[in-house]
């Protein structure tokens, strides 16, 4: 019989992922259900990612929206369980990353007794403030496959006494980024995205609640970036365009609407640097030569930092301008290699071994 799985996305980060995993259960011949819970609902941050990434449409969209963690985590709930119960049992429930969509997602899973399987698990921030922290710690706990993408996710899981159903894949993300990143600058020119030449702009992003819901962190970014002596392009999450309104902006900091997963790869590899709070594009930025400068206290991605590819300067606006004016000038560093081949083909072998 074929083997039936049931993917659950939510979040812009999980379309790309899922963009290469659902290539790869496809050409396994592996049946897979998408299943969309609108977590993220704004077009730029949706409709355009399946698109572009041909990404197969979800069979649903659950359209749970924005909200606090507990409204939105509980919402996923109560509606990913009632279509699931219309659905027959699958041999996988999986989930993506850290989102409130993959926690929620793990839950129901786990009271319907359905088996989880968790792409990028043993990730570890060591900070338990951060929602997405006590996501991934929590969905851990409950799948049995768990899918880690460097040697590092996995000595995270065997300290915690997790071993069972542990495998290492390699990074999605690594193969997402080698397989778009040829057609980025097919499709999505820089000078269709920016009016500025390469190396002469640097990008940011901003988007964590840590940074976005503490006023005095968000100043402190906004005044850094402004003081690094290039323009800085700013793609606008809607967090953090909700939280800027209002507030006067350095000349130098240009902000401009949510771009694709295609602009977003040309903007980064053209950027004489990058600066985010997202864990997702500090290792996109390395994996593509471009310097990281990630607006946090620490990372789940420890790999980035080799050789000074990416340098954690929380929210402290002369840290930033030290940084930039530090840039490596050596190797980036190389992790995430798939341990047979691309980490998607080693995740749709894995779902149709049995568990050890």
């Amino acid at each position: 019989m074929t083997m039936r799985i049931y993917s659950v996305v939510g979040a812009r980060p999980q379309f790309v992922k899922a963009a290469v995993v659902s290539r790869a259960l496809a050409e396994a011949g592996i049946a897979e259900r998408l299943i969309h819970t609108g977590q993220h609902y704004d077009t730029r941050m949706n409709e355009v990612f399946f698109e572009e990434l041909d990404i197969p449409a979800p069979a649903v969209n659950l359209a749970v929206g924005s909200g606090s963690h507990a409204v939105q985590t509980g919402e996923t709930m109560i509606r990913l369980a009632n279509y699931l119960l219309s659905l027959p049992r699958p041999d996988w429930v999986l989930v993506y990353g850290d989102t409130n969509s993959t926690l929620a997602a793990a839950l129901v899973a786990a009271k319907l007794h359905w088996p989880l399987a968790h792409v990028e698990a043993g990730l570890r921030s060591f900070n338990r403030k951060m929602p997405e922290e006590v996501n991934r710690v929590l969905t851990d706990r409950l799948a049995a496959l768990l899918f880690c993408p460097t040697e590092t996710a996995r000595e995270n899981l065997h300290r915690e006494g997790i071993v069972e159903g542990v495998r290492l894949t390699g990074d999605v993300m690594l193969d997402a980024t080698r397989h778009f990143a040829g057609r980025a600058a097919a499709h999505a020119p820089l000078d269709t995205i920016i009016p500025y030449p390469p190396g002469s702009y640097y990008l940011a992003t901003v988007h964590r609640a840590e940074n976005t819901d503490d006023p005095a962190r968000l100043d402190a970014i906004v005044a850094g970036l402004g003081a690094l002596g290039k323009p800085v392009v700013m793609p606008l999450h809607p967090r953090t365009r909700h939280r800027l309104a209002g507030r006067s902006l350095p000349e130098a900091v240009r902000v401009m609407a949510p771009v694709g997963y295609l602009a977003m790869l040309t903007l980064v590899q053209h950027a004489a640097c990058v600066l985010t709070d997202s864990g997702g594009l500090q290792k996109e930025a390395v994996w593509l030569h471009t310097p990281c400068i990630t607006l946090r206290e620490e990372t789940e991605w420890i790999e980035t930092c080799a050789g000074g590819w990416n340098k954690l300067v929380g929210a402290d606006a002369a840290a930033m301008v030290a940084a930039v004016r530090d840039l490596p000038e050596g190797p980036a560093p190389c992790f995430g290699q798939g341990t047979a081949g691309r980490a998607s083909d080693v995740i749709a072998r894995c779902l149709q071994e049995p568990v050890s």
